[in-house]
């Protein structure tokens, strides 16, 4: 079972994209504490998601919940996440500094 599954490029910009709404609400820094210090713990939180699925898929879509919920049983996918929080955050703070 040492076969490493390739992420798709829909599956990264749908990571890309997620990684753009939490910087944008301001929660770059408490995401990637808690990212990295979970990132072990990967496929349990995955398997978490899904049990909770049927309650939250009430209010949000279900199809996108399950998807990521599959993509973050993967810890190298985690580890993508968190690569880009921190390169949008980066972006956003040189683009911040060209300004002032």
């Amino acid at each position: 079972m040492a076969e490493s599954i390739s992420i798709t490029q829909s599956d990264k910009q749908l990571i890309s994209d997620l990684a753009e709404k939490v910087v944008n609400r301001g929660m770059a820094v408490p995401a990637i504490f808690f990212l990295d210090m979970m990132k072990n713990l990967s496929f349990f939180g995955g398997q978490l998601m899904v049990f909770f699925g049927p309650i939250i898929t009430a209010f949000i879509s279900s199809q996108s919940y399950y998807k990521f919920a599959e993509l973050l049983e993967d810890r190298n996918n985690v580890e993508f996440l968190l690569v880009e929080i921190e390169r949008i955050e980066s972006d956003k703070k040189s683009k911040e500094s060209e300004k002032i």
